[in-house]
């Protein structure tokens, strides 16, 4: 299948010739960061620890951002899924007082 096709969302024919195709999922407007709460959980994944970081509201490039930006803060791995932030290692207090710096609210 072609690439043009892919967002057409099982659309295959209309005779409306004002029609526009909608995307299913509208990109989020980001919320400031001292209106959200993040809530921050310890796992272990694999036999070994990490952080799970739940409840980010606002577009996917916001939240790719903040991934990043705790991974280079703390110096370790972890991958954004899901909607959720997973941080390696028992990095708690750590990524907690990171976040509460760039101002969101922390629970957990």
């Amino acid at each position: 299948m072609s690439n043009k096709n892919k967002n057409k969302s099982g659309i295959v024919y209309s005779t409306n010739p004002v029609y526009v195709i909608h995307s299913l999922q509208e990109e989020q407007e980001t919320v400031p960061p001292n209106l959200q709460k993040l809530y921050l959980r310890r796992e272990v994944r694999n036999g070994k620890p990490c952080i799970v970081i739940k409840e980010f509201v606002g577009n996917i490039d916001g939240f790719k951002q903040l991934e990043r930006n705790i991974k280079s803060h703390c110096g370790v791995g972890g991958s954004a899924k899901d909607g959720d932030i997973i941080i390696q290692g028992d990095l708690h207090t750590k990524i907690k007082l990171y976040l509460e710096n760039l101002g969101f609210k922390t629970k957990g």
